[in-house]
């Protein structure tokens, strides 16, 4: 992860790794099979950065607060942000997160049918408003206009959560 913070993803490589922990590319590859390994794990190391919404919350705020401590590691790791949207996940962690995502939507009534979709399109909406705003696209908007957009976005997925789930955990 430091070397795609100071240097961006073009640094992640086998011998950019191996070198940065004191060892040879060869001893990597006992680690990691394969450049595609040390992206995934990059995945993973920023999924599982995520804070974990208080329990006690109502379903919908959790959900907010996932999105919110989301956007704050992306701007502690806008090189790796990008590559959210296209890296599926595949490791344990990043499954987990994935899992636990799909547990706070089941507990705000969406239906069984529908997690998957509905976690596949919110997941995408904001990854890809974090992806713009890491990236610069949107770096001639004052701080004050991305978050009241950020926000904006959190109460159309609110919205759309609502129109998928059965009424139950709301």
């Amino acid at each position: 992860m430091e070397l795609a913070d100071g240097w961006g993803l073009d640094a992640v490589t086998m011998q950019g790794v191996a070198g940065r922990i004191g060892v040879t590319p060869m001893a990597l590859y006992r680690l990691v099979a394969s450049k595609a390994d040390l992206l995934d794990g990059l995945v993973e190391l920023f999924l599982t950065e995520l804070p974990t919404p208080a329990d006690d919350l109502p379903q919908d705020e959790q959900l907010a607060a996932m999105a919110d401590g989301l956007r704050q590691v992306a701007r502690r790791h806008p090189a790796v942000t990008p590559l959210l949207l296209q890296r599926p996940a595949t490791t344990p962690g990043s499954k987990q997160v994935r899992q636990a995502v799909y547990g706070r939507l089941a507990a705000a009534g969406v239906d069984a049918d529908k997690i998957a979709r509905v976690e596949r399109l919110m997941s995408t909406a904001i990854l890809g408003f974090l992806a713009s705003e890491a990236g610069g696209r949107l770096s001639h908007h004052p701080r004050r206009v991305l978050d009241e957009d950020f926000l904006a976005l959190q109460r159309m997925l609110g919205a759309f959560i609502a129109d998928q789930s059965t009424g139950e955990g709301r």
